[in-house]
């Protein structure tokens, strides 16, 4: 079952169990996916999971930035209900690779890139990006692969 159709027997399951939160979530999510598959050429083009994930990364990134500006913003009720959105959406991500496993796979990336410099990170991070496929946040690979050219 692809992701696309999981979300959308998710969103039908949380409507039986008026599960409003969730469902709330989960419309957005269908929302966002199908204006993706409206851009690639119509609704009922349906999307490859790695395209899906890219949109719940989005969504995930937008939570985590409105999570940020309500404890800003001294809104702590908000930031909870964006916390427990963003649980539900990362329900969807595929498993995120340890600290230990991250520092691996940017070794072999810059290995593989022959990157030497922090001149030179846009190679390793092309490289530390497709071995990473979804399993690491950008930040964090970015992060690593700095530290690692340091």
């Amino acid at each position: 079952m692809s992701l696309q159709q999981q979300i959308d027997n998710d969103l039908k399951e949380s409507m039986k169990a008026r599960q409003a939160e969730r469902l709330g979530v989960l419309r957005m999510l269908k929302a966002a996916v199908k204006n993706l598959a409206i851009e690639k050429g119509g609704p009922a083009v349906v999307l490859e999971d790695s395209e899906v994930i890219a949109v719940i990364r989005k969504q995930v990134k937008q939570r985590q930035d409105s999570i940020e500006s309500f404890i800003k913003g001294g809104r702590p009720e908000l930031a909870a209900k964006e916390q427990e959105e963003l649980q539900f959406l990362n329900a969807y991500l595929p498993q995120q690779l340890s600290p230990e496993a991250l520092t691996a796979l940017v070794k072999e990336a810059i290995a593989e890139s022959g990157a030497t410099s922090k001149a030179q990170m846009g190679l390793a991070m092309k490289v530390a990006k497709e071995k990473a496929a979804g399993r690491a946040d950008g930040k964090a690979l970015s992060l690593e692969v700095q530290r690692q050219l340091a």
